[in-house]
């Protein structure tokens, strides 16, 4: 009886080993977080990386340590229709191709000051009803689009909203004999 399972384990083994030369490893595996966009790791990146341009890190943290990329995603994910979805997708597709035209370099090779540059261009663009036309449209859309939810994305996050701008809820007492010049972190209100 233990032959048969060893035999039996010995067949499966082999035929999944004679599979493996057939499997292609090539292809970037789509993220499954973003169900309604297909999204791959590298696509992550360069949006990570174009959050970053918009706002970048200095005396606070940047788009990127905050991860706002993620938060980019969730919101065409979850809040956008399926033709704005497209749209989106379609000119993230088509950015590192845009900017391998323009500047002849990919995204991530650029200085700070061409990627910003660029990406003024690319918010600039203006489609037609021509395949370019339609292409610019799209780059256009998704670059307007992550320049918002970057920074909508950033200006929510917990980090800005507890130690940057400390936001309180309700308006502290009033003191009316206290100096403006006096104050030391400004209080969001809501």
């Amino acid at each position: 009886m233990n032959r048969r399972h060893a035999l039996r384990h010995i067949a499966l083994i082999s035929g999944g080993l004679a599979l493996i030369p057939s499997c292609d490893f090539s292809q970037e595996d789509i993220l499954a977080a973003y169900d309604n966009l297909k999204i791959t790791s590298s696509q992550k990146a360069l949006l990570g990386a174009i959050s970053d341009t918009i706002i970048p890190a200095g005396e606070i943290k940047g788009a990127l340590d905050l991860e706002v990329h993620d938060f980019i995603l969730v919101m065409v994910n979850d809040c956008f229709t399926s033709e704005n979805q497209e749209k989106f997708s379609a000119g993230l597709n088509a950015f590192p191709d845009f900017v391998q035209e323009q500047s002849g370099k990919k995204f991530d090779a650029l200085s700070t000051k061409e990627r910003e540059q660029l990406i003024l261009n690319a918010a600039k663009l203006e489609g037609d009803e021509t395949e370019a036309g339609k292409r610019n449209g799209n780059i256009s859309y998704f670059v307007n689009s992550a320049k918002r939810f970057t920074i909508q994305g950033y200006m929510a996050s917990e980090y800005i909203q507890t130690e940057v701008v400390p936001y309180s809820l309700i308006p502290g007492e009033y003191n009316g004999a206290v100096l403006i010049s006096d104050l030391q972190k400004p209080r969001v209100n809501g």
